[in-house]
C-alpha cells in the first residue's frame, strides 16, 4: 500500500489484482496512490484521522459494488461531508444507468470495466487539476479576507504596499490631512477611502471630488455651494461639496488641477474651519478631514507657481506613495488573482487562475495604465475574451518593451518570481529552491540581493 501522507489518489478496490495493477499504473503516470480493499478501510484518511490529522485533499477513484459500503454509499458520503472531493466510480457493464444517476447526484466522472490504464489516468488527471483550482481559488480567497481584515480592498506583497499599509493603520484614526501621490489608475481613490473606513469618521460621508474635471466656471460653486440668486441660474439653495463632507472625508482627486483662485479659499477653510456660500455673508462652521491626491512631483507645480506652497504644506502632513505596477511587479499576480474572483462574482462565471505562462507574461508588461488597466484585463479574463497572448491579453507594444533593458527585465521578472515561490513556500527556503529548480545558496544568494530578506520572506528557515 502507498504511503497516505501525501496521497493525491485514494483507489478502493476489492479485486486486489486489479486494484494492485490500477494503483502502478497510477503511480507509474506520476500519481501520489494510496490503494484500499473497502469504503470502511479508506474512511479514516477521508475523513482526516489520517494524513497528520487534514483532510483529504486529492480525488476518490471507487468502485461501485464493495464488500461492507459501495461506491454510492461513499458517493453520498462525500456529497454531505466532503462536496468538493471529486468522486470517481469504478463500474461494471450492468451498471452503466446506476452510474450515469450517480453522475446526476454529483459524482465527478465513472469509468467502465475492463477499462484501459490511459483511460483512468486521463480521468483521475482532469479531475485533480479541477480540484487544484478548486483549493487555489479557496485558499485565495481566505488570503484576501485575512488582508482585507487589516486594511480592506489593499492587496499586495511588495516592500511599497507593505508601508502604504502601515501608513494607513498608523493615521487613519487621526485628522491628519494627507496627500497621495500616484499615477493615474494606481488605486488612490482606494487608499482615500481605506484612511475613511478606518477612521472615526467612517459612519459619516466620504465625499470625492475631481479637480480635474471640473470645469473652473463651476469649481466655487461645487466645493462652496450658493444661496438662491447668487447667480443666474441658482434658483434655490445648494450645499457645496466642503459642506457635505462636514463630520467626514473630503477627497481631492488631481489637487494639482484646482484653479488658483479656489486654493486661496481652500486654505482659508482649512486654517479657520470657516466657508461662506456663494450670495452669503453668513460663516459657516466645517469640521472634515482633507484628503488630496496628486500626480507627479508637487514640488514642481509650486516651482511653476500654479501652485500655493503653504497650500501644500496644509496638505501633506502625510504623504503616501503609490509606486505604478512596473516598480512593484510581486504585486501584479495577487491583484490579478484578487480581481479575477471579484470579476467571477459580477459576472456569475468561473474564476479561471492564470496558468504559469500567463503568470509570466502578467509580470512582463509594464501596465501604464496601472491598477485600472489590470482589473479590466481580468474582466476580459473572466469573460474569455482576453487576446490569445496571454491573461491579460498580451498586447504590449515593442516601445513598452524595449523601454527598460533586457537586464532591468530579466531582474524584475526574477525578483517577482523569487517572491512569489517564497510567498507559496511559506517562506520555506529550501522549498523555494526547489520550485524554481535553482540551488538553496544560490537562492539565498539573490534573496539578499533583492532585499527579500529584510520583509521576513526567509526567515521561517534555519541554516
Amino acid at each position: 500500500m502507498a504511503e497516505t501522507d501525501n496521497a493525491e489518489v485514494i483507489f478502493i478496490e476489492d479485486d486486489e489484482l486489479v486494484r494492485r495493477a490500477s494503483v502502478q499504473s497510477l503511480q507509474l503516470a506520476g500519481f501520489h496512490v494510496a490503494g484500499y480493499a473497502s469504503v470502511e478501510a479508506a474512511r479514516a484518511v477521508l475523513v482526516g484521522e489520517g494524513a497528520g490529522g487534514d483532510a483529504f485533499a486529492g480525488v476518490i477513484v471507487s468502485d461501485i459494488r464493495l464488500p461492507g459500503a459501495s461506491g454510492l454509499d461513499l458517493l453520498a458520503e462525500c456529497r454531505e461531508r466532503a462536496p468538493e472531493t471529486p468522486v470517481i466510480l469504478v463500474t461494471g457493464h450492468g451498471d452503466i444507468s446506476m452510474a450515469v444517476q450517480a453522475m446526476r447526484d454529483g459524482a465527478y466522472d465513472f469509468v467502465e470495466k475492463p477499462f484501459a490504464a490511459e483511460r483512468l489516468i486521463e480521468t483521475v488527471r482532469r479531475a485533480l487539476e479541477r480540484r487544484r483550482l478548486e483549493r487555489e481559488n479557496v485558499a485565495l480567497r481566505r488570503e484576501l479576507a485575512q488582508r482585507d481584515a487589516l486594511v480592506p480592498g489593499i492587496i499586495g506583497r511588495s516592500m511599497a504596499m507593505d508601508e502604504v499599509r502601515r501608513l494607513i493603520v498608523n493615521v487613519a484614526p487621526t485628522d491628519a490631512p494627507v496627500l497621495i501621490n500616484g499615477d493615474t489608475g494606481a488605486g488612490k481613490e482606494l487608499i482615500a477611502r481605506s484612511l475613511h473606513e478606518l477612521s472615526p469618521r467612517r459612519a459619516k460621508p466620504f465625499v470625492a471630488v475631481n479637480c480635474g474635471a471640473l470645469p473652473e466656471s463651476m469649481f466655487e460653486s461645487e466645493m462652496f455651494g450658493y444661496e438662491p440668486g447668487a447667480f443666474t441660474g441658482a434658483a434655490k439653495r445648494r450645499i457645496g461639496k466642503l459642506e457635505h463632507a462636514s463630520g467626514g472625508t473630503l477627497f481631492l482627486d488631481e489637487i494639482e488641477s484646482m484653479p488658483p483662485a479656489l486654493q486661496v479659499k481652500l486654505l482659508r477653510v482649512l486654517q479657520d474651519g470657516v466657508l461662506e456660500r456663494l450670495g452669503s455673508n453668513q460663516p459657516i462652521h466645517v469640521d472634515c478631514r482633507l484628503v488630496a491626491a496628486a500626480k507627479g512631483d508637487m514640488s514642481e507645480h509650486v516651482a511653476a507657481g500654479t501652485f500655493r506652497r503653504d497650500l501644500l504644506y496644509r496638505l501633506n502632513v502625510v504623504t503616501i506613495a503609490l509606486p505604478p505596477l512596473a516598480e512593484r511587479r510581486e504585486d501584479i499576480v495577487p491583484l490579478f488573482e484578487h480581481f479575477v474572483l471579484d470579476a467571477a462574482v459580477r459576472y456569475g462565471r468561473p474564476a479561471p487562475m492564470p496558468t504559469e505562462r500567463q503568470r509570466v507574461a502578467l509580470m512582463e508588461r509594464d501596465w501604464p495604465g496601472n491598477v485600472r488597466e489590470l482589473r479590466n484585463a481580468a474582466d476580459r479574463f473572466v469573460l474569455g475574451i482576453a487576446d490569445a497572448g496571454g491573461a491579460a491579453g498580451a498586447n504590449a507594444t515593442a516601445g513598452e518593451a524595449g523601454a527598460r533593458s533586457l537586464k532591468e527585465r530579466v531582474e524584475q521578472f526574477e525578483r517577482a518570481a523569487i517572491a512569489q515561490a517564497l510567498e507559496a513556500a511559506g517562506g520555506a527556503v529550501a522549498t523555494a529552491a526547489d520550485r524554481l529548480q535553482i540551488g538553496k545558496a544560490t537562492l539565498y544568494e539573490k534573496i539578499k540581493r533583492y532585499g527579500l530578506a529584510e520583509r521576513g520572506e526567509a526567515g521561517k528557515e534555519v541554516g
